[in-house]
């Protein structure tokens, strides 16, 4: 739905705001007018047109209030958010990374927002999407909207090898990979880099280890473990069932366009990539198909790091009561529906996923975050993201030095930066 000509899209140096303008509102006790509503959001959260459309019914059910929703730059975005928490009157409302909750509560500013669970339906939230958003048990972070990795495949090459339907288990999985793999005519039956170190997350989540487990309040990082061990062995071998380099992740090259230029069976990546790749290779178009990264069990999808948004309110917000009523109104039903059938995001609750009828990519999405997880929530975990032993542990096993040692190397590493007192 176009903006309504009364409603002004502002381009400002730090963001681009869309100031949706109501009738002047009358605060009670002063006669003036109200503050308008502050509310951050990332940029590609929503389009224009969907946030308008979102303001437009928040403005209707609150005669006179005014919203102000400021897009940010992901780039950066942790030292703003933290400012932000830090000044005496910060947004009222603040989308951020589902990874970065932990990082936010422990710099201090977020309210706790535990007794508002029940009331915003927490009972139905996919548990990998409500995970996320809690720091020692309370929930600061409320889910938004969610995205996991499929696999990606071509439709034509199952058919050429007489596949018909998507694997059951992983063991199947593992078996037609093998038929599809196919060096001496230049197909590859996976690409998977080394170190896409995300995928390998979740093999070891459905062996029922961690990266990372907490002990009295201290990390430990647990790649060591036999769990652990067991999900990089089946890692190993998914890996060398096409070419991906060992020493690389899924950005270098883009495995998108490696999957678009090579003959290629499957790929693990968000169902959005198959945007990039028809762009790269418009003769795959009809030929992607998707399911979710199959589990242990015949017809259980595997665990999944499941990304996204949450959402929290700061303690030193100019209307934290505003920006909460904006946030159920986001994380409603309704305009769940919409969010997730516009943007092809996972909603928050698994009893909404009939919104994402007829588009497959997001169907196997939301089946796979079924069995979503999110990363340790330590307040030191997005520091670790930026400098991963994880994916220098899966290289070293990949180029054939000894899995055990090269795990507890990769263990010790992690709890010392997970333990690292900030400088």
């Amino acid at each position: 739905m176009p903006i309504q000509p009364r409603r002004l899209v502002k381009l400002t140096t730090a963001a681009v705001t869309l100031l949706v303008l109501t009738a002047c509102g009358t605060a009670a006790d002063t006669g003036g007018e109200q503050e308008p509503l502050h509310v951050w959001l990332m940029r590609n959260s929503l389009s224009t047109e969907l946030t308008g459309e979102i303001v437009r019914d928040f403005e209707k059910r609150h005669p006179g209030r005014e919203v102000e929703v400021t897009v940010q730059e992901w780039t950066g975005i942790g030292e703003k958010v933290t400012a932000a928490l830090a000044a005496d009157e910060a947004p009222d409302l603040i989308e951020v990374g589902n990874t970065q909750v932990a990082q936010y509560v422990a710099a201090g500013g977020v309210s706790n927002l535990t007794l508002k669970v029940p009331e915003l339906g927490g009972d139905d939230w996919l548990s990998g999407l409500e995970e996320s958003g809690q720091v020692d048990g309370y929930q600061y972070g409320i889910p938004y909207y969610g995205a996991n990795r499929v696999v990606i495949y071509r439709k034509d090459l199952f058919e050429a090898a007489g596949i018909t339907e998507p694997p059951a288990d992983r063991e199947e999985w593992l078996r037609i990979t093998g038929q599809l793999n196919q060096p001496e005519s230049g197909q590859q039956g996976i690409y998977l880099p080394g170190q896409n170190w995300y995928v390998l997350a979740g093999f070891i989540w459905d062996e029922g280890g961690e990266l990372a487990i907490e002990l009295s309040g201290r990390w430990e990082g647990a790649l060591h473990t036999p769990e652990a061990l067991a999900g990089m062995e089946f890692y190993t071998r998914l890996h060398a069932l096409g070419q991906g380099p060992p020493d690389s992740d899924e950005a270098e090259p883009e495995h998108g366009v490696v999957f678009a230029d090579n003959e290629v069976a499957q790929l693990i990546a968000p169902p959005g990539h198959a945007r990039l790749i028809l762009e790269r290779n418009p003769a795959l178009r009809g030929k992607l198909g998707y399911f979710p990264v199959p589990g242990k069990e015949a017809g259980a999808p595997g665990a999944v790091f499941t990304g996204g948004s949450v959402l929290i309110i700061p303690e030193n917000a100019r209307d934290a009561e505003g920006g909460y009523a904006f946030l159920r109104l986001l994380t409603g039903d309704r305009w769940q529906r919409e969010i997730a059938g516009t943007m092809s995001y996972v909603p928050v609750k698994g009893t909404l996923t009939d919104a994402l009828e007829g588009d497959p990519g997001a169907q196997a999405m939301a089946r796979g975050a079924e069995a979503g997880r999110a990363t340790p929530n330590s307040p030191s975990w997005a520091g670790l993201e930026a400098d991963n032993p994880v994916k220098d542990y899966q290289t070293a096993v990949l180029t054939g030095q000894d899995s055990e040692r090269a795990a507890q190397e990769a263990s010790e590493a992690i709890t010392r930066l997970l333990n690292a007192t900030p400088d």
